[in-house]
């Protein structure tokens, strides 16, 4: 077991994290946008649709921000136990909505906000029974 503290370094690269996971959900989504129009029905049409996706920006952005994400989130857990580090990184929670709002126009409901903050709420148990059961070994 690991039972290392969480240091700024650490907490810095999990905001790194979650802000490159929100900017993943974006850029697909942007891509996805992109792609609204395409009608798939036979191998041609479909390597159309391919072309037309491996085009986007937004697709090759959201890549390399997954790549990225790999070798920081890979950082992280060489250094802290899983079950500290995912209930930290969720942010991302907060963050894809906002920027959802902010960018996309999108409406968040307030029922959807109050399963948010209770995803959140339940991220926060967790965590803490984590250092709970860190604090008994």
């Amino acid at each position: 077991m690991f039972k290392k503290k969480v240091t700024l370094k650490i907490l810095l690269l999990l905001i790194a994290s979650d802000i490159l996971e929100t900017s993943i959900q974006f850029f697909f989504k942007k891509s996805a946008l992109a792609q609204q129009g395409f009608v798939v029905t036979d191998i041609l049409s479909a390597a159309v649709f391919l072309k037309a996706v491996f085009a986007s920006p937004f697709l090759w952005a959201g890549l390399i921000a997954v790549a990225a994400v790999f070798i920081i989130w890979s950082g992280i857990l060489s250094r802290i136990d899983l079950s500290v580090a995912v209930p930290i990184a969720s942010f991302s929670y907060i963050l894809v909505p906002l920027v959802s709002i902010i960018f996309l126009h999108e409406k968040i409901t307030a029922l959807r906000w109050l399963g948010i903050f209770f995803i959140l709420g339940g991220v926060i148990l967790v965590s803490l029974s984590s250092r709970e059961r860190s604090g008994e070994a």
